[in-house]
């Protein structure tokens, strides 16, 4: 799976840190999420949807081939 967390975290001003802290998580998760190591969680994804006011499948969308 694809994502756009760093572009959603970094148009709103937030370092990985910050993200990590609001979002309850380490900043290695955001790391690895940003990085597609590892995909998070349902319940994350739609925490960090909320905190971007955006929704899930404008953050993270499947690859044609996926």
């Amino acid at each position: 799976m694809k994502n756009k967390v760093m572009n959603y975290r970094k148009r709103n001003g937030y370092s990985q840190d910050k993200l990590a802290l609001i979002l309850g998580v380490s900043r290695q998760t955001i790391i690895s999420i940003e990085k597609g190591k590892y995909n998070p969680s349902l319940p994350l994804a739609l925490q960090m949807a909320r905190e971007f006011h955006t929704a899930v499948e404008d953050i993270f969308f499947l690859e044609d081939n996926e």
